[in-house]
């Protein structure tokens, strides 16, 4: 396998580096810059920087040009990740707009819906969330219980949505609904591009136990959407929810190659901290905890060059990306869980007391067990390895 970037590649790369260095915020590399995430400036703070990115050309590089995008191939797509994760840029505050909405409307939205919603998207004035779970239906999305009820050119929308990521600061929804209840549970079920900002859309954030309130509640009492925004077909949704679900998949690659910065950083911790006055990178049990960590974490990356071929020669990403995402957030827990260990007694620290770099290690190490559930469970990602790739019999318990 050929791991280098062709003299193409390696060019866009450079311009990338000439135009994070010119543009990424004052103080960011030097960590300088620290803002609350529960404010409204974190919020205002990211939209300006997808918007900076927009203005630069950087914000959707795989976009076709005619949206606003670069055209990218795969590998500069690649590259971008690398990049990104490299100077550890400010997160996309509307990722589920970029890598999901947009693509899905470029994909089978109508002419008027590409023209109302896409621009907005890539600029960063409207930001969107995505209404898939809800309590009763999480990995199982045929479950779900919303229902929308047509009445005249409007359907009135009741039901719940739980985890919904970015709905705190959503402008509008990606909403799966029930409209019909037919034999077959994947059929009856209509999206919506639904206005957050209405009477009858009520938001409450979710308080996970790193503090933060990335996930959301939304309750929907007569809230009200258009036939003009329902993108496919009334009854038809299934094929939307799996167009988008591909879409969605597209993004491991940033993950593979921020678990292994977050393996650098490890690394660099070891060497900070000491045991008995020696760096605890010198101690036998950790050297061999960090060995098999490196080793696990290298193949995942190696894994995901060799399914990133696969995509290359097929056009398409396939049910690989499932290996690629159960690998990655679970050696994620893992890495986190050793740097915790690695701190002894300040490893249950936090926040100001917290021995080094502002809790780092301790936010993410709470934050990593939510990266096992999002975006599909391990246990959905080693049923889909098991039928898609291995060719085991279905799950006979779903």
């Amino acid at each position: 396998m050929d791991f280098s970037f062709t003299e193409k590649e390696e060019q866009f790369r450079q311009e990338l580096r000439t135009w994070l260095a010119a543009n990424l915020p004052d103080g960011w590399l030097q960590g300088n810059v620290q803002l609350d995430k529960e404010s409204k400036a974190y919020e205002l703070f990211l939209r300006d920087w997808q918007k900076k990115l927009y203005e630069g050309g950087w914000a959707a590089i795989a976009w076709p040009k005619e949206y606003g995008g670069r055209n990218a191939t795969l590998m500069e797509e690649i590259v971008y990740q690398q990049e990104m994760v490299r100077v550890k840029a400010p997160p996309l505050i509307n990722y589920v707009g970029l890598h999901m909405v947009a693509p899905t409307l470029m994909q089978i939205g109508s002419q008027q819906q590409k023209d109302k919603y896409i621009e907005k998207i890539i600029t960063g004035e409207e930001v969107w969330c995505q209404g898939y779970s809800e309590p009763n239906a999480g990995s199982d999305v045929a479950a779900i219980q919303t229902t929308a009820v047509k009445d005249g050119d409007r359907w009135i929308i009741n039901g719940q949505k739980v985890w919904t990521s970015f709905g705190h600061v959503a402008d509008r929804c990606f909403l799966i609904t029930r409209t019909s209840r037919l034999e077959k549970k994947h059929k009856g079920i209509t999206v919506f591009l639904l206005d957050m900002h209405q009477p009858g859309v009520e938001t409450r954030p979710i308080v996970s136990m790193d503090g933060q309130k990335d996930f959301n509640e939304v309750y929907l009492n007569d809230a009200v959407a258009y036939d003009a925004e329902i993108i496919g077909q009334v009854d038809e949704g299934w094929n939307v929810i799996i167009a988008l679900l591909m879409h969605e998949r597209t993004g491991i690659g940033g993950q593979v190659f921020t678990l292994e910065q977050q393996f650098h950083d490890l690394v660099a911790l070891a060497k900070d901290l000491n045991d008995d006055d020696e760096p605890l990178i010198k101690n036998p049990f950790i050297r061999k905890t960090m060995v098999d960590l490196y080793t696990r974490s290298r193949g995942s990356l190696l894994n995901y060059y060799r399914n990133l071929t696969k995509q290359l020669k097929n056009g398409h990403p396939g049910a690989e990306s499932s290996m690629d995402k159960l690998l990655v957030s679970e050696l994620t827990k893992e890495l986190f869980a050793q740097a915790i260990s690695m701190q002894g007694h300040h490893g249950i620290l936090w926040k100001e007391n917290a021995l080094i770099d502002r809790s780092y290690w301790q936010d993410n190490y709470l934050y990593s067990f939510g990266q096992t559930i999002g975006g599909g469970t391990s246990e959905i990602q080693k049923n889909t390895i098991a039928e898609r790739i291995l060719g085991l019999p279905k799950d006979m318990g779903r």
